[in-house]
């Protein structure tokens, strides 16, 4: 997408895709969410050793989550996927995003890096502005990361996704 080393990346050069059904081959891109943040949530192990002045610590684990909000918008599937599952108070549902990442060009030529995660959604409240129908809450992973590349052929309103080889595919 044109960006050279030193350039500072933008929000929008990280793109998040979420597939609509269960296994879903195709991810639809989450449009009119005005938040995507991520949490990284490490899980630490602390000590300190009776020979020493300060306190070691090593990560032995995460528990990533992504913060989510939106406007509603009429006629958007993703964001109807979210919708439904917040307002029928329905439980145990899973999604599954794709982040693609356009400042890291694939190994072939139109795929770039991406990242394929399984997440619980996870409703927090909606109506809260005055503006908008807004809907807020978190997607907190369920399951591993798989790493591999995106491609598109309807300028990237949609995309597919494939693990890389050394990738365990029973995350996928």
């Amino acid at each position: 997408m044109g960006l050279k080393d030193g350039d500072i990346l933008n929000r929008a050069d990280k793109v998040a895709f979420m597939g609509l059904t269960d296994n879903a081959t195709t991810y639809n891109r989450m449009h009119g969410f005005t938040d995507m943040g991520k949490s990284a949530n490490p899980s630490e192990y602390s000590r300190r050793y009776v020979d020493e002045r300060t306190e070691r610590s090593d990560v032995t684990g995460y528990a990533p989550e992504i913060g989510y909000g939106f406007d509603q918008t009429k006629g958007d599937k993703v964001q109807q996927v979210i919708v439904d599952i917040t307002d029928d108070e329905l439980t145990g549902k899973k999604v599954t995003i794709v982040t693609v990442d356009f400042s890291q060009e694939g190994a072939t030529a139109n795929t770039y890096v991406a990242r394929k995660r399984e997440y619980s959604v996870i409703p927090d409240s909606d109506g809260d502005s005055t503006d908008a129908y807004t809907y807020s809450g978190s997607f907190k992973a369920a399951g591993d990361i798989v790493k591999g590349t995106a491609s598109s052929t309807d300028n990237w309103e949609t995309c597919s996704f494939t693990a890389d080889a050394d990738s365990d595919a029973s995350n996928e």
